[in-house]
Protein backbone atom coordinates (compact mmCIF):
# COMPACT_ATOMS: atom_id res chain seq x y z
CA UNK A 1 0.00 0.00 0.00
CA UNK A 2 1.19 3.53 -0.83
CA UNK A 3 0.67 6.14 1.86
CA UNK A 4 1.60 8.94 -0.57
CA UNK A 5 0.97 8.94 -4.32
CA UNK A 6 2.06 11.93 -6.38
CA UNK A 7 1.07 12.07 -10.05
CA UNK A 8 2.40 14.71 -12.48
CA UNK A 9 2.23 17.41 -9.82
CA UNK A 10 3.01 20.83 -11.30
CA UNK A 11 3.11 24.21 -9.63
CA UNK A 12 3.91 27.57 -11.19
CA UNK A 13 4.12 30.87 -9.33
CA UNK A 14 2.94 33.12 -12.14
CA UNK A 15 5.58 32.48 -14.78
CA UNK A 16 8.14 31.26 -12.24
CA UNK A 17 8.81 27.53 -12.03
CA UNK A 18 7.92 25.67 -8.88
CA UNK A 19 7.73 21.95 -9.77
CA UNK A 20 7.03 20.21 -13.07
CA UNK A 21 5.40 16.78 -13.54
CA UNK A 22 6.62 15.45 -10.19
CA UNK A 23 5.60 11.82 -9.65
CA UNK A 24 6.58 9.40 -6.89
CA UNK A 25 5.03 7.22 -4.21
CA UNK A 26 5.90 6.47 -0.60
CA UNK A 27 5.10 2.98 0.63
CA UNK A 28 3.56 2.29 4.01
CA UNK A 29 6.23 1.91 6.69
CA UNK A 30 9.18 3.20 4.68
CA UNK A 31 11.48 6.16 5.20
CA UNK A 32 11.60 7.99 1.88
CA UNK A 33 14.29 10.55 1.16
CA UNK A 34 13.67 13.62 -0.97
CA UNK A 35 16.92 15.36 -1.85
CA UNK A 36 18.05 18.37 -3.80
CA UNK A 37 19.62 21.76 -3.08
CA UNK A 38 17.66 24.82 -2.04
CA UNK A 39 15.32 25.95 -4.79
CA UNK A 40 15.01 22.52 -6.40
CA UNK A 41 11.33 22.18 -5.47
CA UNK A 42 11.33 20.10 -2.30
CA UNK A 43 9.34 22.52 -0.14
CA UNK A 44 6.92 23.34 -2.97
CA UNK A 45 6.16 19.63 -3.35
CA UNK A 46 5.58 19.21 0.38
CA UNK A 47 3.42 22.32 0.70
CA UNK A 48 1.31 21.16 -2.23
CA UNK A 49 0.94 17.73 -0.63
CA UNK A 50 -0.27 19.38 2.56
CA UNK A 51 -2.69 21.63 0.58
CA UNK A 52 -0.93 24.70 1.96
CA UNK A 53 -0.70 25.74 -1.69
CA UNK A 54 -2.67 24.37 -4.63
CA UNK A 55 -1.12 22.74 -7.71
CA UNK A 56 -1.32 24.21 -11.19
CA UNK A 57 -1.99 20.69 -12.48
CA UNK A 58 -1.64 17.06 -11.44
CA UNK A 59 -2.85 15.55 -8.20
CA UNK A 60 -1.74 13.68 -5.10
CA UNK A 61 -3.28 11.38 -2.53
CA UNK A 62 -2.46 10.63 1.10
CA UNK A 63 -3.87 7.46 2.67
CA UNK A 64 -5.64 6.94 -0.67
CA UNK A 65 -7.57 10.23 -0.36
CA UNK A 66 -7.18 13.36 -2.46
CA UNK A 67 -4.86 15.64 -0.51
CA UNK A 68 -6.98 18.75 -1.20
CA UNK A 69 -10.52 17.41 -1.02
CA UNK A 70 -9.85 15.48 2.19
CA UNK A 71 -7.20 17.78 3.65
CA UNK A 72 -8.80 18.29 7.10
CA UNK A 73 -9.31 14.55 7.51
CA UNK A 74 -5.86 13.35 6.44
CA UNK A 75 -4.02 16.06 8.37
CA UNK A 76 -5.21 14.51 11.64
CA UNK A 77 -2.81 11.63 10.96
CA UNK A 78 0.12 13.74 9.70
CA UNK A 79 3.00 15.22 11.66
CA UNK A 80 4.71 18.07 9.79
CA UNK A 81 7.93 19.90 10.54
CA UNK A 82 8.67 22.82 8.16
CA UNK A 83 12.18 24.02 7.42
CA UNK A 84 11.57 27.12 9.54
CA UNK A 85 9.22 27.35 12.52
CA UNK A 86 7.49 30.53 13.70
CA UNK A 87 5.50 30.85 16.91
CA UNK A 88 3.95 33.45 19.20
CA UNK A 89 6.99 34.79 21.03
CA UNK A 90 5.24 35.45 24.34
CA UNK A 91 3.80 31.94 24.69
CA UNK A 92 5.50 29.41 26.89
CA UNK A 93 6.58 26.18 25.24
CA UNK A 94 4.17 24.07 27.31
CA UNK A 95 1.24 26.35 26.46
CA UNK A 96 2.00 26.18 22.75
CA UNK A 97 2.28 22.38 22.82
CA UNK A 98 -0.88 22.01 24.89
CA UNK A 99 -2.70 24.20 22.39
CA UNK A 100 -1.40 22.02 19.54
CA UNK A 101 -2.44 18.86 21.40
CA UNK A 102 -5.98 20.21 21.81
CA UNK A 103 -6.62 19.62 18.11
CA UNK A 104 -6.39 15.86 18.59
CA UNK A 105 -8.90 13.68 20.41
CA UNK A 106 -6.33 12.05 22.68
CA UNK A 107 -4.29 12.80 25.79
CA UNK A 108 -0.84 13.90 24.59
CA UNK A 109 0.63 15.05 27.92
CA UNK A 110 2.77 11.99 28.53
CA UNK A 111 4.01 12.06 24.96
CA UNK A 112 4.95 15.75 25.22
CA UNK A 113 6.99 15.13 28.38
CA UNK A 114 8.66 12.07 26.84
CA UNK A 115 9.77 13.95 23.72
CA UNK A 116 10.79 17.07 25.65
CA UNK A 117 12.97 14.98 27.97
CA UNK A 118 14.60 13.16 25.05
CA UNK A 119 15.38 16.46 23.30
CA UNK A 120 16.39 18.31 26.46
CA UNK A 121 13.70 20.93 25.89
CA UNK A 122 12.64 23.23 28.74
CA UNK A 123 8.83 23.42 28.62
CA UNK A 124 8.65 26.40 30.98
CA UNK A 125 10.54 28.86 28.79
CA UNK A 126 8.98 31.48 26.55
CA UNK A 127 9.36 30.98 22.81
CA UNK A 128 11.14 34.33 22.51
CA UNK A 129 13.86 33.13 24.89
CA UNK A 130 14.72 30.05 22.83
CA UNK A 131 17.64 29.66 20.44
CA UNK A 132 16.99 28.66 16.83
CA UNK A 133 17.91 25.07 17.67
CA UNK A 134 15.50 24.94 20.62
CA UNK A 135 12.71 26.38 18.50
CA UNK A 136 13.36 23.53 16.07
CA UNK A 137 12.99 21.11 19.00
CA UNK A 138 9.58 22.64 19.74
CA UNK A 139 8.66 21.97 16.13
CA UNK A 140 9.76 18.35 16.44
CA UNK A 141 7.66 17.81 19.57
CA UNK A 142 4.70 19.58 17.98
CA UNK A 143 4.94 17.36 14.89
CA UNK A 144 5.18 14.10 16.82
CA UNK A 145 3.06 14.64 19.95
CA UNK A 146 -0.04 12.94 18.49
CA UNK A 147 1.93 9.90 17.22
CA UNK A 148 1.04 10.47 13.55
CA UNK A 149 0.87 7.70 10.96
CA UNK A 150 2.72 9.89 8.43
CA UNK A 151 5.63 12.17 9.35
CA UNK A 152 6.69 14.82 6.80
CA UNK A 153 9.98 16.58 7.52
CA UNK A 154 11.37 19.51 5.52
CA UNK A 155 15.06 20.16 6.30
CA UNK A 156 14.45 19.03 9.89
CA UNK A 157 17.97 19.08 11.36
CA UNK A 158 18.95 22.70 10.73
CA UNK A 159 19.88 24.27 14.05
CA UNK A 160 20.41 20.98 15.86
CA UNK A 161 23.89 20.10 17.11
CA UNK A 162 25.34 16.70 16.07
CA UNK A 163 24.41 14.93 19.33
CA UNK A 164 20.85 16.22 19.16
CA UNK A 165 20.64 15.21 15.50
CA UNK A 166 21.48 11.65 16.51
CA UNK A 167 18.81 11.75 19.23
CA UNK A 168 16.33 13.02 16.65
CA UNK A 169 17.25 10.21 14.22
CA UNK A 170 16.79 7.66 17.03
CA UNK A 171 13.31 9.07 17.70
CA UNK A 172 12.43 8.80 13.99
CA UNK A 173 13.67 5.22 13.79
CA UNK A 174 11.56 4.34 16.83
CA UNK A 175 8.49 5.95 15.26
CA UNK A 176 9.17 4.03 12.07
CA UNK A 177 9.43 0.76 14.03
CA UNK A 178 5.99 1.51 15.48
CA UNK A 179 4.61 1.78 11.94
CA UNK A 180 4.97 5.45 10.98
CA UNK A 181 5.79 6.29 7.37
CA UNK A 182 8.32 9.11 6.93
CA UNK A 183 8.98 11.56 4.08
CA UNK A 184 12.37 13.11 4.81
CA UNK A 185 13.39 16.12 2.72
CA UNK A 186 16.98 17.31 2.97
CA UNK A 187 19.95 18.68 1.08
CA UNK A 188 22.35 16.92 3.48
CA UNK A 189 23.23 13.66 1.76
CA UNK A 190 24.75 11.92 4.78
CA UNK A 191 21.41 12.23 6.62
CA UNK A 192 19.49 10.60 3.81
CA UNK A 193 22.13 7.90 3.41
CA UNK A 194 21.96 6.78 7.04
CA UNK A 195 18.19 7.00 7.49
CA UNK A 196 16.24 6.33 4.30
CA UNK A 197 15.15 3.25 2.36
CA UNK A 198 14.59 4.94 -0.99
CA UNK A 199 15.40 8.34 -2.37
CA UNK A 200 14.09 10.72 -5.03
CA UNK A 201 16.51 13.25 -6.50
CA UNK A 202 14.93 16.50 -7.67
CA UNK A 203 16.59 19.02 -9.98
CA UNK A 204 15.10 22.32 -11.12
CA UNK A 205 11.60 21.19 -10.23
CA UNK A 206 11.78 17.78 -11.88
CA UNK A 207 12.44 14.30 -10.48
CA UNK A 208 15.56 12.94 -12.17
CA UNK A 209 15.98 9.67 -10.27
CA UNK A 210 14.12 7.44 -7.82
CA UNK A 211 16.15 4.57 -6.41
CA UNK A 212 16.74 2.30 -3.43
CA UNK A 213 19.58 3.65 -1.30
CA UNK A 214 21.32 0.27 -1.40
CA UNK A 215 21.02 0.02 -5.17
CA UNK A 216 22.12 3.61 -5.65
CA UNK A 217 25.24 3.02 -3.57
CA UNK A 218 26.23 -0.55 -4.35
CA UNK A 219 24.77 -1.84 -7.58
CA UNK A 220 25.20 1.00 -10.04
CA UNK A 221 28.58 2.58 -9.50
CA UNK A 222 32.08 1.94 -8.23
CA UNK A 223 34.62 4.61 -7.39
CA UNK A 224 37.92 3.50 -8.96
CA UNK A 225 41.22 5.13 -8.03
CA UNK A 226 44.49 4.32 -9.81
CA UNK A 227 48.07 5.37 -9.15
CA UNK A 228 50.50 5.00 -12.05
CA UNK A 229 53.84 6.34 -13.28
CA UNK A 230 52.83 5.86 -16.91
CA UNK A 231 51.85 8.70 -19.16
CA UNK A 232 48.13 8.10 -19.26
CA UNK A 233 47.04 10.81 -21.72
CA UNK A 234 43.50 9.95 -22.84
CA UNK A 235 43.58 6.33 -21.75
CA UNK A 236 40.22 6.45 -19.95
CA UNK A 237 38.38 9.12 -21.95
CA UNK A 238 35.34 8.33 -24.07
CA UNK A 239 34.78 4.96 -22.37
CA UNK A 240 31.12 4.12 -21.89
CA UNK A 241 30.21 3.88 -18.20
CA UNK A 242 32.95 6.21 -16.94
CA UNK A 243 31.83 9.45 -15.27
CA UNK A 244 33.46 12.11 -13.13
CA UNK A 245 36.93 11.34 -14.57
CA UNK A 246 39.74 13.12 -12.71
CA UNK A 247 43.38 12.89 -13.84
CA UNK A 248 46.20 14.62 -11.97
CA UNK A 249 49.93 13.75 -11.85
CA UNK A 250 49.67 9.99 -12.04
CA UNK A 251 46.44 9.82 -10.06
CA UNK A 252 43.25 8.71 -11.84
CA UNK A 253 39.80 8.62 -10.28
CA UNK A 254 36.39 7.99 -11.81
CA UNK A 255 32.90 6.61 -11.21
CA UNK A 256 32.26 3.48 -13.25
CA UNK A 257 29.03 1.72 -14.14
CA UNK A 258 29.38 -1.37 -16.29
CA UNK A 259 31.25 -4.65 -16.74
CA UNK A 260 34.04 -4.78 -14.15
CA UNK A 261 35.94 -7.36 -16.23
CA UNK A 262 36.14 -4.88 -19.09
CA UNK A 263 37.44 -2.00 -16.98
CA UNK A 264 39.95 -4.23 -15.16
CA UNK A 265 41.40 -5.27 -18.54
CA UNK A 266 41.66 -1.62 -19.49
CA UNK A 267 43.42 -0.83 -16.22
CA UNK A 268 45.82 -3.79 -16.62
CA UNK A 269 47.13 -2.34 -19.88
CA UNK A 270 49.01 0.33 -17.91
CA UNK A 271 51.65 -0.04 -15.22
CA UNK A 272 49.81 0.59 -11.94
CA UNK A 273 51.36 1.08 -8.51
CA UNK A 274 48.07 1.06 -6.60
CA UNK A 275 44.41 0.30 -7.29
CA UNK A 276 41.41 1.02 -5.10
CA UNK A 277 37.86 -0.05 -5.94
CA UNK A 278 35.24 1.15 -3.46
CA UNK A 279 31.59 2.04 -3.07
CA UNK A 280 30.99 5.73 -3.75
CA UNK A 281 29.22 7.72 -1.09
CA UNK A 282 25.75 9.07 -1.75
CA UNK A 283 27.05 12.60 -2.22
CA UNK A 284 29.28 11.54 -5.13
CA UNK A 285 26.35 9.74 -6.74
CA UNK A 286 24.02 12.66 -6.15
CA UNK A 287 26.42 15.21 -7.64
CA UNK A 288 26.90 12.97 -10.68
CA UNK A 289 23.17 12.79 -11.30
CA UNK A 290 22.72 16.45 -10.57
CA UNK A 291 25.45 17.56 -12.98
CA UNK A 292 24.45 15.15 -15.72
CA UNK A 293 20.70 15.38 -15.19
CA UNK A 294 20.31 11.67 -15.84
Amino acid sequence: MNVIEVNNLTKYYGEARGIIDVSFNVKQGEIFGFIGPNGAGKSTTIRTLLSLIYPTSGHATIFGKDCITYAPEVKKEIGYLPSEVFYYDNMKVKDLLNYSASFYQKNCQGRIRELADALDLDLTKKIDDLSFGNKKKVGIVQGLLHEPKLIILDEPTSGLDPLMQQTFFDILKEENKKGATILFSSHILSEVQRLCDRVAIIKEGRIIKIEDIKTLKEDNYKRIKIETKDSIDNHFTNIEGINDLRVKKGLISFLYKGDLNFIIKKISSINISNLIVEEPNLEEIFMHYYKKGE
